[in-house]
């Protein structure tokens, strides 16, 4: 079985959706900290994680992401009390119907990460980013221009 040029080349694109006050203060740390993570990796500010619409999940699909993940404050931290467990709901939803419409459930993912946690960011980025990698390239759902 060859691999064609193209898979041998593929660098994932992963789109990360942080919440502002501790997932991507903990990226924001992890930069100043100058601990690396895989440049193929694009972050997204939202105000919480609770405010990511499984619309954004599957736009980001749709657009040429090969992996969406979102960040958000650890249960119990949230800066807006409970938005962390609504989106832990709706995320978790968001999962089975990825999968039932046919998008790998391996190329979605959610993870806690707090402001201080830089090197944890760092590392979850690289295992996703490795993961991804391990996949191949997401043909589903992308837009045909």
């Amino acid at each position: 079985m060859s691999v064609s040029a193209e898979e041998q080349a593929f660098e994932p694109l992963i789109i990360v959706f942080g919440c502002n006050w501790c997932s991507y203060a903990g990226g924001d740390l992890a930069g100043t900290s100058r601990m690396s993570y895989p440049p193929n990796v694009r972050v997204i500010r939202v105000p919480c994680s609770s405010r990511v619409s499984p619309n954004f999940v599957l736009r980001a699909f749709q657009r040429g992401a090969d992996g969406v993940l979102v960040a958000g404050c650890h249960p119990g931290d949230c800066h807006y009390v409970t938005g962390n467990y609504y989106a832990r709901r709706r995320l978790s939803a968001l999962r089975r119907f990825l999968e039932f419409i046919g998008i790998e459930p391996e190329r979605f993912e959610v993870h806690w990460i707090s402001g201080s946690e830089g090197a944890k960011f760092a590392k979850v980025m690289g295992e996703v980013t490795e993961k991804i990698r391990a996949l191949g390239p997401n043909r589903k759902m992308r837009d045909v221009r």
